[in-house]
């Protein structure tokens, strides 16, 4: 006589969730408890700053370097039409890189005058 489908799993099926929910219980058992040393908002602002200082590091040095090649690029130009667009880059470079820097000026000296006032009282 054929056995059926229920009739042949039913017995292994039982083993098999016995099996499984061991291995939860020894998994949660075994697992170390992860613990934040800081608040969230510490960490992020943290972050923020170590990322901003790479940042306004990297901004600096790119706008030295492209400042010379826009300087040799406007001095070495026989084309009057070249040499403005070399002034034109340089002076956007330097709006740039005094925007990036004044962010971070802002972030360091101004907004810390702020703290405590966003609460009512």
């Amino acid at each position: 006589m054929k056995k059926t489908f229920v009739a042949r799993v039913g017995p292994k099926l039982f083993r098999c969730y016995i099996i499984l929910m061991a291995l939860v219980i020894f998994s949660l058992c075994f697992t170390p408890a992860a613990r934040a040393v800081d608040d969230m908002w510490v960490v992020a602002d943290r972050i923020i700053k170590d990322v901003y200082e790479k940042i306004a590091g990297i901004s600096t040095v790119l706008a030295g370097l492209m400042s010379a090649v826009a300087v040799v690029g406007a001095k070495l130009s026989n084309n009057q039409h070249k040499v403005d667009q070399a002034w034109d880059w340089l002076r956007r470079i330097w709006i740039a890189w005094a925007i990036i820097n004044g962010i971070g000026a802002f972030l360091a000296y101004v907004r810390p005058m702020f703290q405590g006032l966003n609460t009512l009282s």
